[in-house]
């Protein structure tokens, strides 16, 4: 059973990981896709470290707070690159990716 604490980061790295995969096929259909590749690059690492630490909290992994840790760094990382700029899936994308980065410090 997955305490109330840990399904409230289950929820946020959902959206997280979903935003991060949107912004960065959006990303890749935009006109200068040399300017987007940090925004690329971190969308991938931040929606892959959502889903590790997903599939950690559902087994009960003992490293939840480290992960948590870890992914806050890159989901605040991520959230910074995306707010830089104006399209809108980047600007939704950074919104999620600083919640997630909230909700993992809560954990840690």
């Amino acid at each position: 059973m997955i305490d109330q604490k840990h399904q409230k980061l289950l929820d946020h790295l959902h959206i997280c990981m979903t935003k991060c995969n949107h912004c960065f096929n959006a990303c890749l259909k935009e006109e200068n896709v040399d300017m987007m590749a940090e925004c690329i690059r971190l969308d991938r690492e931040c929606a892959e470290i959502c889903s590790y630490l997903q599939a950690a909290i559902t087994r009960n992994s003992p490293f939840i707070k480290q992960l948590a840790a870890v992914c806050a760094e890159i989901c605040q990382t991520c959230g910074e690159e995306c707010n830089k700029h104006h399209h809108n899936h980047c600007q939704s994308c950074a919104d999620a990716c600083f919640q997630c980065a909230k909700v993992c410090k809560e954990i840690m």
